[in-house]
């Protein structure tokens, strides 16, 4: 029972930081009908500016409050995120809005690839530690055999997941952008007629996306404590599967499909080999698309004449 409870609690950490990342893939698909395979590295890339920002205020400027440090560590990453994100959606995609489906795809994987590969120049291929950003833990259920845990990190996590979407579903259901996303996810050609700003509102949502991704980098290094050029990928892949187990283009589901992979693989760690926690995952994935082709709270899409 104590081992059940451990694996729910770091499910929950784990799906916290897939759900963040499979927010941005969501958002970009419901407005334009595009998958950004380049997301992943955008994470990647905020692990990086989050790790690079830590060591300078600590090392350079010798901060030595770690609540501090963490506060202008999330923003810095936030902001320099954002502006990558943005640039990649000038640059890279939309010139290619009008063209045919594939163009937007090959682009996207073409930044994947170099982003990867200018971290790789860079930074190095070397994995790249930090020291531990938060210590301590608060026991749950003592025991002699095995006591669970909730880590600082593990809490700190889930609330700032948690403020973090509340402020997201804020943006999105009451603010003048968020009405802008959804006439945009809903028409495009009649949102423009209407007086929306497309592509100011494209470029929004690429940059929010971004800044939800540079949140959950900055998680992942405090959490993990070591990041490298390759990380972009895995977490990619498995947020995108998170995005699209609970409907691609579904917010709620976005973060339900986090949370779901999250648990897959904890309890798949815990009771079977941790060398197929992936491979649980994708099947899960296999068979719920099976049954439910749009997802757990996606919908149907409609063919507009």
């Amino acid at each position: 029972m104590e081992v059940f409870v451990q694996q729910i609690i770091n499910g929950i950490t784990l799906g916290s930081i897939y759900g963040l990342i499979a927010i941005g893939y969501t958002m970009v698909f419901g407005i334009i009908g595009m998958v950004n395979f380049a997301h992943g590295d955008v994470f990647m890339v905020s692990a990086f500016i989050a790790l690079v920002t830590f060591l300078i205020l600590t090392l350079w400027l010798g901060v030595s409050s770690v609540f501090l440090a963490l506060l202008i560590v999330l923003v810095a990453a936030m902001a320099l995120t954002s502006l990558v994100s943005w640039t990649i959606e000038r640059v890279a995609y939309r010139p290619l809005r009008g063209s045919f489906r594939l163009a937007p795809l090959i682009s996207a994987i073409g930044m994947s690839i170099l982003l990867m590969n200018f971290v790789q120049v860079t930074q190095g291929p070397r994995n790249k530690a930090v020291p531990p950003l938060v210590r301590g833990e608060i026991t749950v259920i003592p025991s002699d055999t095995y006591a669970v845990t909730v880590s600082y990190k593990q809490m700190i996590i889930w609330a700032v997941t948690a403020v973090l979407l509340l402020v997201f579903w804020y943006l999105v259901a009451k603010t003048p952008l968020g009405r802008a996303q959804r006439a945009c996810e809903q028409d495009q050609k009649m949102a423009g007629l209407l007086g929306v700003d497309v592509d100011r509102t494209i470029s929004s949502t690429f940059v929010i996306g971004a800044a939800l991704a540079a949140v959950a980098g900055t998680l992942y290094l405090m959490y993990y404590g070591v990041v490298s050029f390759a990380d972009g990928f895995v977490p990619g892949v498995k947020a995108f599967t998170a995005a699209v187990l609970g409907g691609i283009g579904s917010i709620p589901g976005a973060v339900i499909g986090g949370l779901m992979i999250g648990f897959i693989e904890s309890m798949w760690s815990a009771y079977f080999s941790i060398d197929y926690k992936d491979v649980a995952a994708f099947s899960i994935l296999a068979i719920v698309l099976i049954f439910l082709p749009s997802g757990i709270l996606g919908r149907p899409e409609v063919e507009k004449v």
